[in-house]
């Protein structure tokens, strides 16, 4: 059975409740949740939900519903739901750090992460533009960032930029790399053999032969050439309005939008509340849930735990189809 490591995220917001509703069901996972205990006895307290927490290193000889196993990370202040303090922003930062530390090590076998507040790390005077870039960091590592849901996998070119900074950051190189990163992952971990990626071009109409831009001309067609040379499947670019027409979503086992806002939106509308975030291209496997902190919901009973428990089980699929292929290839 793997091992997930599931860190709470903002504590102000509704990862605690989600890590407190995961605690009332027979998952057939082994979860340990990256956090403060005493945070998470508050927040069950609030949601009136019994919660039993056991230390990270004591595994129960059988899952039983309303216990839960926490790996201790102090709070820097006390929580009050709803209302952010970046005080505690390098706590949230800890939790990330210690779990990438404990799937680097071999104790946890997939990250999962409840969202996290950026602006407030910000405010803390911490420069964070998220959890794909952050843990790419830590790692040393490129990452991409997928999300998966509605019979879709979205992937980016780039993901929390200004729109105005987009154009400039589609290079070749970056394309190359991240395309190599996409199809590696694809077949390592998603177990598909020769993966079809459908590219979106940058511009309306896909530039429209150059008179709607020149980025596609000039970068992106270039690009693609090269790889198709060495071997990969690529179709596009594509004008991103007619990429997602649900007759065509069944040829591709993959998409490649240029910019967050490009993808992300079709993918949410036909998913939201069920999707998973991926990090491709780390050397650990790293899942999420598809929404943020939610602030206005922590500690109120109405949190929806749908994309953190499909994030747990994508976590623990790809745990085991990467370690069968790491496996088999040596």
């Amino acid at each position: 059975m793997p091992v997930l490591a599931l860190t709470a995220g903002e504590p102000a917001g509704i990862g605690p409740d989600l890590c407190v509703h995961v605690a009332q069901m027979d998952l057939p996972y082994d979860v340990v949740v990256v956090a403060d205990r005493e945070l998470l006895r508050e927040r069950a307290r609030l949601l009136r939900l019994p919660l039993e927490i056991t230390d990270s290193s004591i595994v129960p000889s059988e899952s039983r519903p309303g216990a839960l196993r926490v790996l201790h990370i102090p709070l820097a202040e006390p929580v009050m739901p709803g209302k952010p303090d970046a005080a505690n922003a390098r706590y949230v930062l800890s939790t990330l750090e210690r779990a990438v530390e404990g799937c680097r090590s071999g104790e946890f076998d997939a990250i999962v992460t409840a969202p996290v507040h950026k602006g407030i790390i910000n405010d803390a005077g911490i420069a964070f533009t998220g959890h794909t870039e952050y843990l790419a960091d830590l790692t040393n590592s490129e990452a991409v960032m997928m999300l998966a849901g509605g019979g879709m996998r979205v992937t980016l070119a780039t993901t929390h930029l200004p729109l105005k900074d987009v154009p400039a950051a589609i290079t070749s190189r970056l394309l190359e790399q991240k395309l190599g990163i996409i199809r590696q992952d694809l077949i390592t971990r998603f177990a598909i053999p020769q993966p079809r990626i459908a590219v979106a071009g940058l511009n309306p109409h896909a530039g429209e032969s150059g008179h709607l831009g020149r980025e596609e001309i000039d970068v992106i067609i270039p690009a693609l050439e090269k790889l198709r040379g060495a071997g990969m499947d690529l179709i596009g670019p594509l004008p991103a309005d007619t990429l997602f027409n649900p007759s065509r979503l069944k040829e591709y086992d993959c998409i490649f939008a240029m910019y967050h806002d490009q993808g992300l939106p079709v993918l949410k509308h036909a998913s939201f509340g069920t999707a998973v975030n991926v990090t491709l291209g780390l050397p650990i496997i790293r899942t999420s849930v598809d929404h943020g902190t939610a602030l206005e919901l922590a500690g109120t009973g109405r949190a929806d735990s749908g994309s953190l428990l499909a994030a747990i089980e994508m976590a623990a699929t790809l745990a085991k189809t990467w370690g069968k292929t790491r496996f088999t290839s040596t």
